[in-house]
């Protein structure tokens, strides 16, 4: 990854709808040139997705909370794949410390944030849950964007590429 590759990803970190166009403007390339970058990036894993920023009290979830799943000793399945099909986890993390599972969690009110907290208590293998709610959200969905003079990046591991959901 160069310095142009970085402005490509910083340009479509800000519009994703950005066309091949607009982002060759702004890097000095042909559309053509643009596009075959892009699609590299999206190869190597580094692009997995585009995505619409939708504002969750606009559409009825206005509680969010972060839950910590404890997982009991005896472990006989996986706790992700049951958590994985709850419509009100909007992220999972497998963690270092005292929880094994850091979820964001997203409901419409506290009776929704209660219910969920007890379907994953019940989950087989999580012996308890800890829960912080969320007051206000100063920002989220920032990813740090790679150093303008940074190092050029070879090619992604290809264990590494192209994770769950990402672009075919």
């Amino acid at each position: 990854m160069d310095a142009v590759d970085r402005q490509l990803l910083r340009r479509l970190r800000a519009n994703a709808r950005a066309t091949y166009a607009d982002l060759a403007r702004v890097v000095g390339l042909s559309p053509p040139a643009v596009h075959e970058r892009v699609s590299k990036l999206e190869a190597a894993g580094v692009l997995t997705g585009y995505h619409a920023a939708v504002a969750p009290s606009a559409v009825g979830l206005g509680v969010t909370a972060l839950v910590g799943v404890f997982e009991s000793d005896h472990t006989d399945g996986d706790i992700a794949d049951a958590i994985g099909v709850m419509p009100e986890i909007e992220d999972c993390w497998f963690v270092a410390g005292e929880e094994s599972y850091l979820l964001k969690v997203r409901v419409a009110d506290m009776p929704a944030l209660e219910r969920t907290i007890a379907a994953l208590s019940r989950l087989p293998g999580v012996s308890r849950t800890r829960t912080t709610v969320v007051l206000s959200t100063r920002w989220e969905g920032r990813v740090p964007q790679p150093e303008e003079d940074g190092p050029e990046v070879q090619d992604v591991p290809s264990k590494a590429r192209r994770p769950p959901g990402a672009l075919a």
